[in-house]
């Protein structure tokens, strides 16, 4: 990508580079293997200011922008996808839920915990039978007091087992009333709230995937974030942010995935010349950088709208879209590129292909994304 950066945003990216070649590199094929969430990394990168790159310095984070936030998951999802997964749902999901719609105190209670990786976040809106279709979700929030007592379960939670603070999406009204759910923070430990059972993954199997359990757990309702019945549309909103965020995990792992190709292409040699010299694979290089270049240009657009504060859900559904899609081009042709060698483990290609296809179901598969697109220009 050759894209124009700011000063902030290239010392963003030779920082990441620099953290990735020593700490992320030389571990993330164990880490695969044996499903670790590298915990000791996070904290680490919290030290950098990673773990809070848009949350206020008055609250212990980084104070940048979307823009600098898109360079930093980018490089790091070039590295690995399940690091920069990690990154982008802590920051964009629980840190960002807290960030946008907490009181003052609230912010003061969470945010410098989860801006050094002092804590790690968890956000829980999905669950069993009610994945696209959140509004119609089953765990329940009943008032009690100053209390609501919660029950239900979610999955596909990332960091639902190591995660030391979760904002949890829950019913307080009617099933399918947009304003009939409601956002608490729960912090652990904390009675009737657990972990279930870890996923076992395709890719991205550093990063953490867990159901999360609530078996009459009781939350004081200065836990609640905004009003009751807020946390639907509340949620909404925070996507729009997390899908800016799996466009530029998106963006990282299609550039990992071409960059390896690339350079196979030019050392591989067959017919006494390097592979790259054959049309067949200088178009396939061709056609990735291209659509590099594009995913990259919508996905700082995307950066770009959300940083001014303006509605940026077209924009972020056009960069998730597009970019996830790109990654998973970008992967299949790089295991292509790499021939037989391609399909082992001693080299990239066969991670940057397990791990890109989550990009396309993530926060809203490419499906959903094209019906909020529809209906942004439509309006």
């Amino acid at each position: 990508m050759n894209l124009i950066k700011t000063e902030n945003q290239e010392i963003i990216a030779q920082m990441v580079r620099e953290f990735s070649a020593r700490n992320i590199r030389p571990y993330l094929m164990d880490w695969d293997e044996s499903q670790e969430f590298p915990v000791e990394v996070f904290k680490k990168l919290g030290e950098l200011g990673l773990m809070g790159v848009l949350v206020p310095e008055q609250y212990g984070g980084a104070g940048f922008g979307y823009p600098e936030y898109v360079t930093a998951i980018a490089e790091i999802a070039k590295v690995d996808g399940s690091i920069g997964l990690s990154v982008a749902a802590h920051n964009s999901l629980c840190t960002g839920h807290i960030l946008q719609f907490g009181n003052e105190e609230q912010k003061q209670r969470w945010l410098p915990k989860l801006a050094t990786a002092e804590w790690i976040g968890a956000w829980g809106l999905t669950e069993p039978n009610t994945g696209s279709d959140a509004g119609n979700m089953r765990t329940v929030a009943v008032p009690d007091g100053d209390y609501y007592i919660l029950n239900g379960a979610k999955n596909f939670i990332t960091h639902g087992k190591s995660g030391n603070i979760a904002v949890v999406i829950a019913r307080t009204g009617e099933v399918g009333d947009s304003h009939g759910m409601t956002a608490f923070v729960i912090e652990k430990p904390h009675e009737g709230f657990s972990h279930g059972r870890k996923e076992n993954k395709l890719g991205m199997r550093a990063s953490e995937t867990t159901e999360l359990i609530m078996q009459d757990c009781r939350v004081h309702k200065d836990n609640i974030l905004g009003q009751v019945g807020d946390g639907f549309i509340q949620s909404m909103k925070v996507l729009d942010g997390g899908r800016i965020s799996i466009a530029a995990l998106s963006l990282g792992i299609a550039q990992g995935a071409y960059e390896a190709a690339l350079a196979y292409a030019q050392q591989r040699r067959q017919f006494n010349q390097p592979i790259a010299n054959f049309q067949g694979i200088g178009f396939k290089l061709a056609d990735i950088a291209t659509e590099i270049e594009a995913a990259a240009l919508l996905t700082y657009r995307a950066a770009d709208v959300k940083n001014r504060g303006l509605n940026a859900t077209k924009e972020s559904a056009m960069a998730k879209y597009y970019a996830s899609e790109v990654a998973v081009k970008a992967a299949t042709e790089g295991v292509q590129i790499f021939g037989g060698y391609g399909y082992t483990k001693d080299y990239p290609a066969e991670k940057y292909y397990r791990d890109a296809k989550l990009c396309t179901i993530g926060e809203g598969t490419s499906e959903i994304q094209k019906l909020v697109i529809a209906r942004e220009i439509l309006r």
